[in-house]
């Protein structure tokens, strides 16, 4: 944390911080190196502190103030959906006027003694009364497993600070969940809700969940907790799922010797469920995991889980997993995984459980660093339909739309709509769609109810500065070729061009590629792709096509038609007709 210092993303975010300075945090790799960023910060501090961008906290962890964004846009009431499938209409809710102060159930301020006992007590208080309003008032306050119950507001002052504690016994008893889209009982999430009805986290106070203590047992690593030694159990409790085990014996609280980490925020079976206003900080794994959830609202929240007090493993930011008709705006994100995730459930378990994610909306949202900025699967096998992403924005991400699944998760990811889409400098792909994840393309597999389906993905108007791989890359399986993909109205500048392996019955309309080397067009396998405008510089290579399924390629429209038609590489199998123009 910089305590009086610019922060960084407010910093990249000011018009008054043009194109100059973001080249010169590129140049000399600014944008993730702390001493830098004080450096720069410091000097430009003094010329834009008519700005009030500084920023300082009297809290001992890196809980900085949630900077100028997409956050400072959102309009006071949630705007009407128009989306391309039925959504209802939210609103926000309503909660009887009766306010639960956690003093006067005994909590102290100061972060240094625990309130597990207090909150709880406040909240239960509220929920039997009929409902209401438990205020988390100014100062800091240390505590463990927060648990929800029906009609309760949980506010957070905008001076207060809920530090979690990092001890494994404060998340005890183990509670029915989800981890990485299996189920078991496993240590409470640090605000956990169980089948729960109308519910809320709201006010402009942060959360901490201290959670370096968790991460040295990520993988198989052993580690200490509570001065016992556990291991990660997320392996054997992969086996005991597709060992079809019983979900009441499989115990990862870390009471039999393993265990598993919890979310930070992990309402199971609610209805009725919002978030506004709060930041939230560095938990074990997963921050914001709502699971079988219906009716969601998550707004104006800023999450960071990568930073100065370190890299959360799998620290994804906000993942509705099985959840029916969700709405996520005005979020800013920085991650140390996925930012925006959309879950149904692992493999056999998932299969098993059978619960979908669908109707989603994410809009106006920003990812920062983080494995992709929105991101489906890989935990696919509920079936994932209808999400609509639009008007969003991403810079620093590994990828900027990152769709993935795999062999053995089977279902289908079909009706997605993503469209006004912005992007800065992407690390790797600006767009991927992938099915072949941990196994090798060949052999073939058989085609049966473990396959994974895509089917009807559309991409419109759709930017990136640059991308450091692939502009877009496809990746479908030789036994099921990817289909049903349209792209219309997209730039990108990147390292390479569009790539396309074992996928067909694809359109671009109105696209704009400019590779640094390679062709324009790889298509490997690929069958029915129609091209209609396309822009490239005339002295990029055009096409590679390989493979002799690759068939029925039709191109219209195209920039430097001449040139192109002479930049066409076909390679052995491949018919001299499989372009037409």
């Amino acid at each position: 944390m910089y305590t009086g210092l610019i922060d960084k993303k407010f910093l990249i975010g000011m018009p008054e911080f043009n194109k100059a300075g973001k080249l010169f945090l590129e140049k000399f790799n600014v944008r993730n190196n702390t001493k830098k960023w004080i450096l720069l910060s410091v000097v430009l501090s003094v010329i834009t502190s008519s700005f009030g961008a500084a920023c300082s906290t009297s809290c001992s962890v890196s809980c900085a103030a949630a900077p100028k964004s997409v956050i400072d846009m959102a309009p006071a009431n949630i705007e009407p959906i128009n989306a391309p499938f039925d959504m209802p209409k939210f609103k926000r809710p309503e909660f009887p006027d009766r306010i639960f102060n956690i003093k006067d159930y005994g909590a102290v301020e100061g972060g240094n003694v625990l309130n597990r006992k207090a909150i709880n007590k406040a909240i239960k208080a509220a929920s039997k009364a009929g409902g209401g309003k438990v205020v988390v008032p100014a100062g800091k306050w240390l505590t463990g497993a927060i648990e929800l119950k029906s009609n309760v507001n949980l506010h957070l002052d905008k001076d207060a600070v809920v530090l979690f504690s990092d001890k494994l016994k404060d998340y005890l008893p183990g509670v029915f969940s989800r981890h990485e889209g299996m189920e078991c009982i496993k240590p409470s999430g640090l605000i956990y809700a169980y089948e729960c009805e109308n519910i809320a986290i709201t006010g402009k106070g942060k959360m901490h969940g201290q959670g370096k203590a968790w991460w040295g047992s990520r993988g198989s690593r052993k580690q200490i907790l509570d001065g016992k030694t556990v291991t990660d159990g997320t392996k054997r409790l992969n086996e005991l799922c597709n060992k079809g085990v019983p979900v009441k014996e499989r115990i990862f609280d870390g009471t039999q010797g393993d265990f598993v980490r919890p979310s930070f925020i992990n309402p199971i079976k609610c209805k009725n469920v919002f978030m506004e206003d709060f930041s939230v900080f560095y938990g074990p794994m997963w921050t914001i995991n709502p699971v079988y959830c219906e009716n969601l609202v998550v707004r104006k929240i800023f999450v960071e889980t990568e930073g100065d007090y370190g890299h959360t493993p799998n620290g994804d930011g906000i993942n509705p997993d099985s959840c029916k008709n969700v709405l996520i705006e005005y979020c800013d994100v920085d991650t140390g995984d996925d930012c925006f995730t959309i879950k149904s459930g692992r493999s056999k378990d998932g299969l098993r459980v059978g619960i979908p994610c669908e109707n989603i909306v994410i809009r106006n949202c920003h990812g920062w660093r983080g494995h992709g900025g929105v991101v489906i699967g890989s935990e696919t096998s509920g079936g994932i339909y209808n999400i609509f992403i639009r008007d969003c924005s991403f810079d620093g991400t590994s990828r900027g739309l990152r769709f993935k699944t795999a062999r053995g998760r089977g279902a289908s990811i079909e009706n997605v709509w993503v469209q006004d889409i912005k992007m800065g400098t992407i690390q790797q792909q600006a767009i991927i769609v992938n099915t072949l994840r941990y196994t090798k393309r060949y052999p073939a597999h058989p085609v049966d109810s473990n396959t994974p389906t895509y089917r009807n993905l559309n991409f419109r108007n759709i930017t990136c500065e640059y991308s450091k791989k692939p502009a877009i890359k496809i990746v479908g399986l030789p036994e099921k070729p990817m289909k049903g993909l349209s792209f219309e109205n997209i730039k990108i500048k990147g390292k390479n061009g569009i790539q396309i392996q074992d996928a067909g019955e694809i359109s671009f309309k109105n696209i704009e590629i400019i590779p640094d080397s390679g062709p324009v067009l790889k298509f490997d396998e690929c069958f029915d792709i129609k091209i209609d405008g396309m822009k490239f510089p005339k002295d990029a290579e055009f096409i590679d096509l390989i493979g002799s399924k690759t068939k029925n390629i039709k191109l219209s429209n195209i920039a430097n038609i001449k040139e192109a038609s002479e930049k066409i590489d076909y390679g052995k199998g491949v018919s001299k007709d499989a372009v037409s123009f």
